[in-house]
């Protein structure tokens, strides 16, 4: 089963990318703030995260940088409003899967996963 925490302040946000990862035989934890989230990702293996723009006490952004640090093989994938380009240059070097619109939606949620899944085929070495 593939583990995803969903991160944002607000969980209406994250309701369409949870229900199509879930409707997809995924499992989903919840955070509400990055220090919340980086405590469940050092407690806990999860196969991605998600993390909203802006949350309570960090960035999206500022999470994953120090979640890279802790679990370096974990996925993320980030909802951010700049443009691709811009995103591209703000995340460089953290292996960001995926950006995601602002109040991502159902078929973004299935997107993301095919990501997911073809990732973590390419990393067993499966032919």
């Amino acid at each position: 089963m593939i583990h995803i925490l969903l991160v944002s302040r607000e969980r209406t946000t994250m309701s369409a990318v949870r229900a199509g990862l879930e409707d997809n035989g995924t499992q989903t934890a919840w955070a509400e703030s990055g220090s919340y989230a980086l405590s469940k990702i050092a407690d806990r293996d999860f196969d991605l995260v998600v993390t909203d723009e802006n949350l309570v006490d960090m960035t999206g952004l500022e999470l994953i940088k120090t979640a890279v640090k802790m679990k370096p093989l974990v996925n993320f994938a980030a909802v951010s409003s700049r443009s691709s380009k811009e995103f591209h240059e703000a995340s460089e070097g953290l292996g960001i899967l995926m950006q995601l619109p602002v109040n991502p939606g159902y078929e973004q949620a299935k997107q993301l996963l095919e990501h997911l899944k073809k990732i973590q085929h390419l990393s067993t070495g499966a032919a």
